[in-house]
């Protein structure tokens, strides 16, 4: 691919014959405003999309934008890497917010007050992203990530919210800290990215596995092997847009109306058929996200 093509949007796909949700995307990090997003991924058959917070901003803004657009559902929470920024503060900047001062852990707490206010309003269908994220974090940061795990668990239960994980590198400890705390009813693995015997495991105890674009990458077949065994009551699709593009548009930016894309290589995977799966996964968004 020619690198001026990085700057192209990837084409319309087909449009599914059957409306489905994306269960995950970053609207306030895309290029387009969110009425263009939107009317582009119905134009599509993707007709709802759960808007994702990550800090504080994103998720004021996640709440503010399911409020004002019928499509839009938001969830609300601290991202895995947020929270050891806020305790050890953020010499670099890195996430978008300009150098931080480590807050300590009063901090953490006055921010997870404030996701705790986000989870109780209604446009508000689940905490999340929250989790844990060994590939940015380092031990050092491990124990403000688990606390901070550990509370977003608590808010999403007393709520009655979805829990949305985001396990990078992090699966046992994951797992085990759901195990240790309880689960929420609907708890939900964005951007699935575990092995098949993971899959079965997640599957037993109830949680839907959301898959993401990178489930078409050439070297992703353990996620293919996941999704294999991954009952067609639990799967749900995700962008996680603007990251994960589908193949054959890997580096180009993501957008909810490349569901499509995923959705039928996904389908192919499952040895369904396209219309079967997006009938699947449109209820099991809605049941996961209580929508």
């Amino acid at each position: 691919m020619a690198p001026q093509d990085k700057n192209t949007p990837p084409p319309l796909p087909e449009p599914l014959r059957v409306a489905v949700a994306d269960s995950h995307t970053h609207l306030d990090m895309q290029d387009s405003t969110v009425e263009e997003a939107l009317a582009k991924a119905a134009s599509v058959g993707v007709t709802t999309v759960v808007q994702v917070g990550c800090d504080l901003a994103g998720s004021r803004w996640a709440a503010d934008t399911a409020a004002a657009h019928d499509a839009v559902h938001a969830t609300v929470a601290l991202h895995p890497n947020e929270a050891p920024r806020i305790v050890l503060g953020d010499p670099d900047g890195w996430s978008r917010q300009g150098a931080r001062e480590p807050g300590g852990d009063a901090a953490l707490d006055a921010a997870l007050a404030e996701i705790d206010r986000l989870a109780g309003l209604p446009q508000v269908r689940g905490v999340g992203e929250t989790g844990l994220d060994y590939f940015r974090t380092g031990p050092d940061g491990m124990a403000a990530q688990e606390r901070s795990f550990r509370a977003h668990i608590e808010i999403a239960k007393r709520h009655g919210k979805a829990l949305v994980i985001h396990d990078r590198e992090a699966h046992a400890d994951v797992l085990r800290i759901l195990r240790e705390e309880g689960a929420p009813e609907r708890t939900v693995f964005h951007c699935y990215s575990g092995d098949a015997a993971m899959a079965k495991e997640c599957a037993e105890a109830g949680y839907f596995l959301s898959f993401a674009g990178n489930v078409t990458f050439k070297n992703a077949q353990p996620l293919r092997d996941a999704l294999a065994v991954a009952p067609a009551e639990l799967v749900l699709v995700e962008t996680d847009a603007p990251f994960l593009t589908p193949a054959p548009y890997r580096g180009r930016a993501n957008a909810p109306y490349l569901i499509p894309v995923t959705l039928r290589a996904m389908a192919e995977v499952k040895g369904m058929t396209e219309d079967a799966l997006a009938t699947a996964v449109a209820a099991n968004t809605a049941r996961a996200f209580a929508y």
